[in-house]
């Protein structure tokens, strides 16, 4: 298969797909670390169910993400998918800095760091990292997944705000 080089994208180009982008609705969640005893997290949009035989998920990390370079160290990764009672959350997770977790509730699963009160939680292993862009997608295979306790509508990120899906009248 013949391959291409990627051209650079002009700035008007960059803006029309960041505007295009931001009509569709995507899912929130924070994917989480370890890094020794100290949790690291960043709150991701770009995430998805791969495959159920076996059980993948895919995620998608900057490059130039410490939380990335940890993954690659550990190979392993949390996902925290956020329901709407969690914007708070992800607007802490979407900043820089490696003090996210200072004044957060979490707790240890599968040696990972899990937030309470998530709408599901899944602890994977990563298989492989694509790297592409700006960005480097992993594919990982869960090695546990649950859902959260309350009923909660998912968290997403729609129009450059948070909010959530709600289902059309029948």
């Amino acid at each position: 298969m013949p391959t291409t080089q990627p051209t650079s994208a002009s700035a008007s180009t960059q803006q029309a797909f960041r505007d295009a982008m931001a009509t569709i609705a995507s899912p929130v969640a924070v994917v989480t670390a370890m890094d020794g005893p100290r949790p690291h997290g960043t709150t991701v949009s770009a995430f998805a169910s791969l495959s159920l035989t076996p059980p993948m998920v895919l995620v998608s990390l900057d490059n130039g993400s410490h939380l990335l370079a940890i993954i690659r160290r550990t190979g392993r990764l949390g996902l925290n998918i956020l329901g709407t009672h969690q914007a708070g959350l992800a607007a802490v997770f979407a900043r820089s800095g490696q003090d996210k977790f200072d004044d957060v509730i979490w707790s240890p699963s599968a040696n990972l760091p899990r937030l309470p009160g998530s709408a599901a939680w899944i602890a994977a292993e990563v298989d492989e990292y694509v790297t592409s862009g700006d960005h480097t997608v992993l594919l990982a295979h869960v090695i546990t997944a649950e859902s959260g306790e309350e009923a909660s509508k998912p968290l997403t990120y729609h129009q450059r705000s948070f909010g959530t899906h709600t289902p059309l009248a029948a």
